[in-house]
């Protein structure tokens, strides 16, 4: 291990010193669950896990429940060596590990309990719940549990009752955009079930692609997808393994908008004349369905009652988004069909179109949902709205009478951090909602759009944030800790891994390719400290389309920068010092290292094309550093920076903050804050650490936002 990982790690385990929630300060009682159960009670001892460790199971039994409790016994011989050998139908006196299901396993819905009960003594670990479904959740609680000291390894004594907050608990992946293989998915839905989430939203059209075999309608795959799409086997596979592992899938058939690949095999269907082809650029586009029409109903109907057949999930989810409406604009025959209607606008064609979906739906057994765009009085009260638009319009629907899950701010393409995310919630603690009300809110999803991913990145863009949001959806309000929940959410990410995972893996990867001949760790101390630039920055700095490849420096970074974060507490604690400053080593070794970096890294930089757009950061960051490390030492002498030095220090920070090759370098906002305390040494002075601490957070605020404006 380098000195500068050995600091990253000292600083990692520095955040036990901080607890939250109740929890002991005590490491040996710190435990790493995530999400955190509703009740849990921590006892004295330890069951051992060894050769002794059987497996008893009570009451109603079947092949799901079996199954499920051997996927667990594999796991755990893989992560502790220990090889259960018999699962004992009886006797459970004898086991060291009782499992109690007491009702039988169905298909997993929205109303479905999946409370369970768990006690871990001595002798003994025991998990009850009312159905396998939350067997399943107890059971990825007690691998949590698992603790490993050499070569012994056990389970802490415990008492847990748990119960999700919220019913429906979402990843939305977009296979349309960039397609991704059998493979990627059921690697997603294992790392969904570890942090109980419940419902993958499958989004398997849109313009750049059509995902899913249809046997009536052969051309809309054959035309709409260049050959990559999920034949109904491969379909029938995956819905049998996510529910396995106790998981809703609905798939999302987007219309009447975002449906040029439908046209490209059926152009009939469309509101204005074709030929059209796949598209392979981002963004609304104009090609919508005609709704006036009868034929594209009967079409609908035939091709939905096809997949009613193969979904089983009591929900469809139509889209009904971004509908411009310029196809309809210009189609006389649509314009007076508005007008014979008595339909004052495109709203009101789209409420006319959803409401005839809903009638199909219903024939059909579904019930409907869409995006924001679909409320509308005509629609009965038994659809769901995923809102995009944020918690007051959920607010609002849920007021009508509509259940509702929300997506803003669960956008995990924005590239926002795992704190961004675990900030929002579906009912905020501000929310007027009556208790009536707040039923209507059913919970929320993750959103994985796939502009800007592959099966390469995907996963780097799911996890571990996701795990910060499932938390979200399962635990009660009152667990916020954010110091607390990146602790745990770190030691779930390397978990996850043992699924197939490569939110991890695959950046060391990324980054070697990028490197060439070249070791990789100069790249790496630039790549640990950038982000790709947020929400839709990327979309406008250069020309993207779906066969762009994506393998450059932004492609490889991570969403999050743990550096950057870590980076930004060490100087909090350093400037809580002042202005004895005495914890001044580990921001100045840090520094050190980003100043001398960039000399290092141009042999990478002047060889490969793909990282020399990346040399402007590399000097910034450098030159930031220097600026740094000129600050720290003006904050141990005592004495304040000339105002010369503090406007240079100024243009250095703002230039270094800009993006520049759809990444911008993530620790300059720490490095802000030691060059403010520096130049406004004798006014902070006076003021107490944790006022200092706020007034220049403040300031570094305030100057991204001007620098974002």
């Amino acid at each position: 291990m380098t000195k500068f990982s050995l600091f990253l790690s000292v600083l990692s385990v520095s955040s036990l010193l901080f607890p939250s929630n109740g929890w002991s300060a005590d490491r040996s009682q710190q435990r790493n669950l995530i999400p955190l159960p509703a009740e849990l009670t921590w006892q004295e001892g330890e069951l051992p896990i060894d050769s002794n460790f059987m497996v008893a199971l009570e009451g109603r039994k079947d092949s799901s429940l079996e199954g499920a409790v051997q996927r667990w016994l594999d796991r755990l011989a893989k992560r502790t060596g220990v090889r259960v050998s018999k699962m004992i139908q009886a006797s459970p006196e004898q086991a060291k590990f009782v499992i109690q299901c007491e009702g039988e396993g169905k298909a997993p819905s929205v109303l479905q309990d999946e409370s369970y009960s768990l006690a871990v003594t001595t002798l003994q670990a025991r998990l009850s719940a009312p159905n396998p479904l939350g067997i399943l959740r107890g059971l990825e609680t007690l691998m949590q549990l698992v603790r490993s000291h050499g070569k012994r390894h056990m389970l802490p004594c415990v008492t847990i009752q748990d119960r999700p907050r919220f019913r429906w608990r979402g990843l939305l992946i977009d296979v349309a955009r960039h397609w991704q293989p059998v493979e990627v998915i059921k690697r997603n839905l294992d790392g969904m079930a570890a942090v109980k989430m419940n419902v993958l939203h499958w989004h398997l059209t849109d313009d750049q692609g059509f995902r899913i075999e249809s046997r009536k309608f052969p051309k809309l795959q054959e035309h709409g997808s260049d050959g990559k799409y999920y034949t109904q086997l491969q379909v029938q596979e995956l819905l049998a393994y996510a529910q396995e592992r106790g998981i809703r899938v609905i798939p999302e058939f987007d219309m009447p908008g975002h449906v040029t690949s439908w046209l490209v095999g059926h152009p009939e269907l469309a509101s204005a004349p074709g030929p059209y082809q796949i598209e392979r650029t981002f963004g609304i586009k104009d090609p919508t369905f005609d709704p006036t029409r009868e034929e594209v109903y009967q079409f609908i109907e035939a091709f939905l009652g096809e997949m009613a057949k193969l979904f089983p999930d009591e929900y469809l989810h139509i889209g009904g988004d971004e509908v411009n409406g310029k196809q309809w604009n210009q189609n006389s025959k649509i314009q007076e069909f508005i007008h014979e209607h008595n339909l004052k606008d495109n709203h009101d064609l789209q409420a006319y179109f959803n409401s005839r979906l809903s009638q199909i739906l219903t024939k059909q057994g579904k019930k409907m949902v869409g995006w924001d765009e679909i409320l509308h009085p005509q629609l009965p009260k038994n659809i769901v709205v995923q809102s995009w638009r944020g918690p007051v319009a959920l607010a609002h629907a849920a007021k009508t009478g509509y259940d509702g899950i929300l997506s803003s701010g669960y956008y995990l393409d924005h590239i926002r951090t795992a704190a961004f995310h675990y900030n929002v919630d579906p009912i905020p603690s501000n929310s007027d909602l009556t208790a009536e009300q707040r039923a209507h809110i059913l919970g929320g999803e993750a959103a994985m759009w796939s502009e800007y991913v592959t099966s390469e990145t995907i996963d780097s863009r799911i996890w571990p944030r996701t795990i910060a949001i499932a938390e979200r959806f399962w635990s009660p309000a009152s667990i916020q800790a954010v110091v607390d929940m990146y602790r745990r959410l770190e030691v779930e990410s390397i978990r996850l891994e043992e699924f197939g995972l490569t939110h991890r893996s695959n950046y060391a990867t990324m980054l070697q390719r990028l490197a060439g001949k070249y070791t990789v760790e100069s790249l790496k101390v630039l790549a640990d400290v950038v982000e790709p630039v947020k929400l839709y920055a990327r979309e406008s700095a250069h020309h993207y389309t779906s066969e762009t490849p994506l393998n450059r420096l932004v492609d490889a970074a991570r969403p999050e920068s743990d550096t950057a974060r870590l980076f930004r507490n060490a100087v909090d604690q350093f400037l809580k010092d002042a202005p004895r400053v005495g914890r001044s080593q580990e921001v100045q070794f840090v520094l050190t290292r980003w100043r001398n970096n960039d000399k290092k890294l141009r042999p990478i930089l002047e060889q490969s094309e793909l990282v020399a757009e990346a040399a402007p950061l590399s000097r910034d960051l450098s030159t930031a550093a220097k600026l740094g490390l000129e600050a720290v030492k003006f904050l141990k002498s005592g004495q304040p920076a000339s105002v010369s030095w503090q406007d240079e220090g100024r243009r250095i920070l703002d230039r270094a903050q800009e993006p520049r090759a759809d990444v911008e370098i993530a620790v300059i906002p720490g490095i802000r804050k030691l060059v403010l305390a520096a130049s406004q040494l004798e006014k902070l002075k006076g003021l107490p650490a944790a006022d200092w601490n706020r007034e220049l957070d403040s300031q570094v605020e305030a100057s991204k936002r001007k620098l974002e404006k």
